[in-house]
């Protein structure tokens, strides 16, 4: 079994100089690129809040989706209708 340094005795490590690399599909449209870490690092920060961003909106617009939809309405409602037959055991005062 070979060690790490073995490994890079018998395959040195060679010096390569990386650039940015733009990925494209097959009709040649920009779909992604690579960066160097140094590119990547001034933009990290930019690019973590704009994620957390569109994740708020991705959740915003199932929550509208969801005030529409059938099924949920119908499990709110029960789940609902639970709640206030198990609230009326607890809380209310008996007569």
């Amino acid at each position: 079994m070979m060690g790490c340094h073995d490994q890079q005795m018998r395959y040195p490590m060679t010096t390569a100089t990386l650039k940015r690399q733009f990925i494209t599909d097959a009709d040649g449209n920009p779909v992604g690129v690579i960066l160097p870490v140094e590119e990547f690092k001034l933009i990290e920060q930019v690019l973590e809040q704009r994620l957390s961003e569109t994740s708020i909106d991705e959740k915003i617009a199932l929550i509208e989706q969801a005030a529409k939809d059938p099924l949920f309405l119908a499990d709110l409602r029960e789940t609902m209708d639970d709640f206030a037959a198990a609230d009326a055991e607890w809380w209310e005062l008996p007569q």
